[in-house]
């Protein structure tokens, strides 16, 4: 996630420093791009904090679903290794990006004949796209004073606290948790189907089955039914493909299978080309 000091936060940094810029472009279709662009891509990045912060919780803090799940070991050394070091990569890249850019300064070059000279222009420790009175950023800086502060909080919530006391969490009156009652794909995505309710056709329904009589029947059962559809889906590449399968069934009769047919088309065409190159 775009997060300093990780490398995504300098990589979007970087992008919205360029939307900051527009003014000076030429071109009114680019200006007029940028700013959506920008906008987009901060939403990209807020879904993905919340997408990540709820998948945290399901995968560490929830119960597991199935038997397999719940006898799980830790994965060998090696495939831990395999995803530390890019993990590291990642925080390395985010609090040395001038140096990152620096490596990359020949390969901009060689592609877009530009680069980002002013970049480093302030040393290593300081990243100023434009220039260091429009925008600057210290990643080193960001990365000390996050763990200064991740210190001086576990110092002050450490100093006289008591002991850590474990127990179960709070249930709502329901009584135990079971692994029925934690969250699956389709309450992940319920909130956001719920905010783009209006982009995506959303087809969601709930039955219940109930038995015995009375005010209030026993709930034997629910079933919930949901299909989710794109509206561009439908309104555009449907219709375009519709379009594209009705003209070939109309140009398939020229497939007979028959080689005087093939032949005749092929003598057509010859006539027709040598009568435009005769014009």
């Amino acid at each position: 996630s775009a997060l300093p000091p990780f490398n995504g936060f300098v990589s979007e940094w970087l992008t919205f420093q360029t939307a900051l810029q527009v003014p000076a472009l030429d071109n009114g279709v680019l200006r007029m791009i940028m700013p959506i662009a920008a906008a987009l891509l901060a939403l990209t990045g807020a879904l993905a904090a919340a997408c990540f912060v709820k998948a945290f919780g399901i995968a560490f803090l929830g119960k597991p679903r199935t038997r397999h799940v719940a006898h799980a070991r830790e994965v060998p050394m090696g495939m831990l290794l395999g995803m530390g070091w890019l993990a590291a990569l990642c925080l390395v890249l985010g609090v040395l990006p001038t140096l990152t850019i620096e490596a990359m300064a020949p390969i901009t070059r060689l592609l877009a004949h530009t680069s980002l000279p002013a970049a480093t222009a302030q040393g290593w420790l300081w990243l100023t796209p434009v220039s260091p009175q429009g925008a600057s950023y210290s990643a080193p800086f960001v990365l000390l004073a996050l763990v200064v502060v991740y210190g001086l909080g576990y110092l002050f919530l450490r100093r006289g606290a008591a002991p850590a006391r474990r127990c179960y969490p709070w249930d709502c009156g329901f009584g135990s948790l079971t692994h029925r009652m934690e969250y699956t794909s389709t309450s992940f995505t319920q909130p956001i189907r719920r905010v783009f309710g209006a982009v995506w056709k959303v087809d969601e329904a709930v039955e219940t089955t109930t038995a015995g009589a009375g005010p209030i029947p026993r709930v034997t059962g629910i079933r919930h039914h949901l299909h989710v559809q794109d509206w561009s889906w439908l309104k555009v590449y449907q219709p375009i493909g519709r379009l594209i399968l009705d003209a070939a069934r109309r140009i398939g009769f020229i497939q007979t299978g028959s080689i005087h047919t093939y032949l005749k088309y092929s003598f057509g065409t010859l006539v027709f080309l040598l009568w435009i190159v005769s014009l």
